[in-house]
């Protein structure tokens, strides 16, 4: 039986810089792919981002931390919005689409994916949670956190921030109750 301790990953890249003509795009990979979709995306200079937080897996004579995706089933890319690149990403082995509204790929916005990258690399523990559409939009003033966005909400009587991915519609969510948050 495996106990859930949620932290970050200390193996991220660091933050890219933002390239104006590409954008951020989901990737729904196959299942127990997505480290090697990440993998093979960079190998063709594509650059690729999969959230992973490290899970304390228990087992009868061991205990080990593994490495889990935050997001199972995908992973992100940034690309410019070309048929020829999009091409480039579909015909990668375990990949199985790009999220997108009808034939039009849905592009992540450069602050979720930033927003997403900052958490994990503070090393701030994070879960994942279920993706909210609606709630109060806060941004949180002073500390490591400090301009992080997200919805406010309560959790058990804790401030919580999620942290959400609309195209993929998931989310994460960090403790918040030692933070002073504005609205936006």
């Amino acid at each position: 039986m495996a106990t859930q301790t949620w932290t970050s990953s200390t193996a991220l890249p660091a933050l890219s810089r933002v390239d104006h003509d590409c954008s951020w795009f989901a990737v729904h990979t196959r299942a127990r792919h997505e480290k090697k979709v990440d993998t093979l995306l960079r190998s063709k200079s594509i650059e690729s981002f999969l959230p992973v937080v490290t899970k304390l897996q228990r087992w009868s004579d061991r205990k080990k931390n593994i490495e889990f995706p935050l997001f199972p089933c995908y992973t992100f890319v940034q690309i410019p919005p070309t048929s020829e690149r999009l091409i480039t990403v579909l015909r990668t082995p375990g990949v199985v689409r790009i999220v997108s509204s009808g034939c039009e790929p849905l592009p992540v916005p450069h602050e979720q994916i930033a927003s997403i990258r900052l958490l994990l690399d503070q090393d701030i523990p994070c879960w994942e949670h279920p993706f909210l559409s609606a709630g109060q939009r806060v941004r949180v003033r002073g500390g490591c956190l400090d301009g992080l966005e997200g919805i406010l909400t309560e959790v058990k009587s804790n401030r919580t921030l999620v942290i959400s991915a609309d195209p993929i519609q998931r989310s994460l969510a960090v403790s918040i109750e030692d933070y002073e948050v504005e609205p936006i």
